[in-house]
């Protein structure tokens, strides 16, 4: 049945103007939580109560808690986007796809308009004529660079009055640290032509440079002036060790800026590389949250207008994976913020700028990779998430110990269901565990399926409690992982499969010592016994992650089980089509070839008569009929 809006939210669907604009969408507290622009306000802002919209999950949810939408009418459409960049960062609806964190990266500030111009690190951009060089990853490594680039350019760092007239210089200038014009060692045409060398180096302009002090250095060394020679050849030492992190690009390329996207699961990854004059100067990778459901057309629109807002530098091009939504009007915005020069947005399908997309996906993989990792060894994260689920359930302690089941089916065959172990918020893979389903036939049953699972999980822990000899040979509890209650059960589905795990847990008498949940799929909400309303948890809360997680894993550990039960039940259809194998033949011949196949039908005659059972004749059948 097709969602039917508020008669409010239809009489505003129908007085929506034809004009650009920008729409708020506000939930029962008055909370914006979510908003968009539109070339046309009324047709954007209907798409979302359309039919079309039932196959996104994220705008079913977010429709749900819609109960009032405004709108600010734009003078075009670059006008629209602007506003809605300025709001999207005012506010930060939660349904948005937003920068994760709010940290702002460092860059490399050079008051160029002073009349002697300091260099230092900042993470704001003001637009007071300074230049600024970067970002940068860290600020460690904005430390690390201005370091190597004082040895080759020693820049000011006191604050100093500069007139030349000073007695004398500070300590920084007997150890090379500082060309003391404060002393009139160096005139201020001098000091700024070194400043401006040092901005063509950050930019990869360092060659002019290295040909310069290179010639000084071997004419000082002719007129055997050879501590000079040697200052001059740590100048040239510590412009290479700048210049050997920029990896030559194509020289042909000026001012370039590749972005390519990572995805996984829920999460999401934007990978910039800085290209100027053909090197590649620098990278940095931003997590993207709310990006769920949405296309990589709409994250990379997204991410380009948050990013480039308070940019201190603007590409002459950018290029990207794919297109994206408004690439046209992106790029009008962009050429604003460069001071009206042009700005292109390009998709490359080969050549060399394709060979820098494909480099800029592998590092954001990789970088989505190692933050996964990082999460899942971040300790402090890990703990808050469990407390903060602890509290969204109101659980009485901690859930360190999460046990979560999945069903997996195809077609109504290989009912599988698995049970993944996570403790302290950290997978523990050697205890996860699958049940081939043997209650179901026919039609799938997921509550049936469930229901099996459950029971066989618990009555294993009732075994556990029970058996007199559970320390299997080698002095290995085998029933270790069953003697375990879980803190939280988490059941991946909504009220129904939720009520199946509640009548097992009172089956056993366990209901009051094992809490329960469910989480549904389609709104991420979680449902627990005796509250008629669901539990949303932050967007943004480690909680959220964390069960997402959990979930995730368990689907991935059904599916891959599914799978392996649907191959070996293929194997063994085909392996008893052959006259004189019987169920046992048919065991003994897939132990002795690894579950595959294309071994058994590669096999020789010798190595198949080596299996038991199997003679010289059954041996040629097989290789006939294989």
């Amino acid at each position: 049945m097709t969602f039917q809006p508020s008669d409010h939210i239809k009489a505003i669907l129908g007085s929506l103007p034809t004009k650009p604009g920008v729409y708020l969408m506000k939930n029962d507290a008055g909370e914006i939580i979510y908003i968009g622009k539109a070339k046309k306000l009324r047709n954007r802002v209907r798409s979302y109560f359309n039919a079309s919209a039932e196959q996104y999950p994220k705008t079913l949810q977010m429709r749900e808690q819609i109960v009032d939408i405004d709108f600010i009418v734009a003078e075009n459409e670059v006008a629209a986007l602007i506003l809605e960049e300025t709001l999207i960062k005012q506010h930060k609806p939660r349904f948005n796809v937003m920068l994760k964190d709010d940290k702002r990266y460092p860059y490399i500030k050079i008051n160029w308009q002073e009349p002697y111009p300091k260099v230092e690190a900042t993470r704001r951009i003001v637009k007071d004529g300074s230049r600024y060089f970067g970002p940068y990853a860290a600020m460690w490594a904005v430390q690390n660079t201005l370091r190597t680039l004082r040895k080759a350019f020693p820049y000011l760092t006191c604050d100093r009055d500069i007139n030349g007239n000073d007695e004398r210089a500070c300590l920084f200038y007997d150890i090379k640290l500082c060309n003391a014009p404060c002393i009139g060692a160096v005139n201020k045409a001098q000091y700024r032509r070194m400043i401006s060398e040092l901005m063509d180096v950050l930019r990869g302009k360092s060659e002019h440079v290295t040909v310069r002090l290179t010639r000084e250095m071997e004419q000082a060394a002719e007129a055997l002036n050879f501590e000079q020679a040697a200052a001059l050849r740590d100048q040239l030492k510590a412009i290479e060790y700048i210049t050997q992190r920029q990896k030559a690009v194509n020289p042909k390329m000026t001012d370039h800026d590749v972005v390519a996207l990572a995805r996984d699961k829920n999460d999401a990854l934007v990978q910039i590389l800085f290209i100027r004059n053909g090197k590649l100067i620098g990278s940095a990778s931003h997590i993207l949250d709310g990006a769920k459901d949405e296309s990589d057309a709409e994250v990379l629109s997204q991410f380009i207008t948050q990013f480039y807002s308070d940019s201190a530098e603007i590409p002459r091009e950018l290029i990207l994976p794919n297109e994206v939504e408004e690439a046209r009007i992106i790029e009008r915005w962009l050429e604003d913020k460069r001071s009206g020069q042009r700005v292109t947005i390009t998709v490359p399908k080969r050549g060399n700028k394709r060979d820098l997309v494909k480099m800029a996906e592998e590092n954001a993989g990789e970088a989505l990779r190692v933050i996964r990792a990082q999460w899942e060894a971040d300790t402090h994260k890990q703990e808050r998430a469990l407390s903060e689920l602890q509290e969204a359930l109101n659980l009485p302690d901690a859930p360190n110990r999460i046990e979560c089941f999945d069903i997996s089916t195809m077609q109504g065959t290989a009912n599988v269901a698995s049970r993944v172990v996570f403790v302290q918020g950290v997978p523990l893979k050697k205890e996860y565990r699958r049940f081939n389903i043997r209650s179901v036939s026919g039609a799938p049953d997921d509550y049936q399926s469930m229901r099996e699972a459950l029971t066989r999980r618990f009555n294993r822990y009732v075994q556990a409690h029970t058996d007199p000899t559970p320390v299997a040979p080698g002095g290995k509890d085998k029933d270790e992982t069953w003697r375990l209650l879980p803190d939280l059960l988490l059941i991946d589905g909504g009220k129904g499969q939720l009520n199946v795990a509640v009548e097992v847990l009172k089956e056993f008498d366990l209901f009051e010592h094992v809490p329960v949940a469910g989480l549904a799929k389609q709104f991420e909400e979680l449902f627990v016994p005796g509250k008629r309303e669901s539990i949303i948890l932050p967007r943004r809360s480690e909680a959220l992650y964390l069960v997402q997680r959990v979930r995730d894993e368990a689907h991935r550990f059904a599916i891959t089980a599914n799978r392996k039960q649907r191959r070996k039940t293929g194997l063994a259809s085909q392996l008893e089509q052959v006259p004189g194998i019987g169920p046992k033949k048919r065991k003994a011949l897939l132990k002795a070839f690894d579950n595959s196949i294309d071994a058994i039908r590669t096999a020789s005659i010798a190595d198949l008569t080596a299996v038991p059972g199997i003679t010289p004749q059954i041996a040629e059948t097989i290789k006939e009929m294989l």
